[in-house]
């Protein structure tokens, strides 16, 4: 979709700016609190951007998560809408499996994750127009092939906008230390891609930026449901 009306210089905010016009309705970022995430916030509050921003806790999110959220919030006087899995559904699972079962199979990775996130998800995209991430195509495999803006078939054909598809990691660091932004304090400690706390890990040298996420899975299954295509 966004050869249409992309050039191929267009920047993040360009992206931004297209993918608003384009949904023609309330359009939201979905914030993990990433350096990507921080970064888009700050583009989209120096560009005056009408975005809004929410969050799904899991429930197992690390404290420095939280630490990055409330920076946020202060300094860009930011509404964070959070969202939360549905408790009867988290105590079910955990009274029947326990509170590891996502590391015994893909089949229980998946549900634990459409339990805590995707179905989370589908409330906070409920009623928009489009929504923003922070994915990039350096991050892995599964990323491949993302356009910067494109229909989001699974979750009603809203739009679905990528501002930093083409950025590569140093480009991001470069940019959120240049203008100061709040980063996860794990990330200086090797955690590269930052979800749960027990489904994340740092990276070793050489490894890819999603490799500390699900370590023991494939990397083509590496995706938690969130961005099905």
């Amino acid at each position: 979709m966004q050869q249409n009306f992309l050039p191929d210089t267009a920047t993040p905010a360009d992206i931004l700016r297209a993918g608003l016009a384009a949904a023609r309705g309330p359009v939201s970022l979905a914030c993990s609190f990433s350096p990507e995430d921080v970064v888009i916030i700050d583009i989209a509050h120096g560009a005056g951007l009408d975005l809004g921003v929410f969050a799904i806790d899991t429930g197992r999110l690390n404290e420095e998560t939280y630490e990055v959220s409330e920076a946020l919030a202060e300094r860009y006087r930011l509404k964070i809408d959070w969202y939360f899995p549905n408790h009867t559904d988290v105590e079910g699972l955990e009274r029947e499996k326990g509170l590891f079962s996502f590391r015994e199979s893909l089949e229980n990775r998946h549900e634990c994750c459409r339990i805590r996130k995707v179905e989370p998800l589908s409330r906070a995209l409920s009623g928009l127009a489009g929504w923003v991430t922070g994915m990039r195509r350096t991050q892995g495999v599964t990323r491949n092939g993302l356009s910067a803006i494109d229909r989001d078939e699974v979750n009603g054909g809203i739009l679905k906008i990528n501002p930093l598809l083409e950025w590569t990691e140093e480009q991001v660091l470069d940019y959120a230390k240049e203008h100061r932004l709040p980063m996860n304090r794990l990330f200086t400690q090797g955690y590269r891609s930052i979800g749960c706390a027990p489904c994340t890990r740092a990276v070793k040298p050489g490894e890819d930026a999603r490799a500390g996420r699900w370590w023991w899975e494939n990397a083509e299954q590496k995706e938690c449901g969130l961005h099905r295509r």
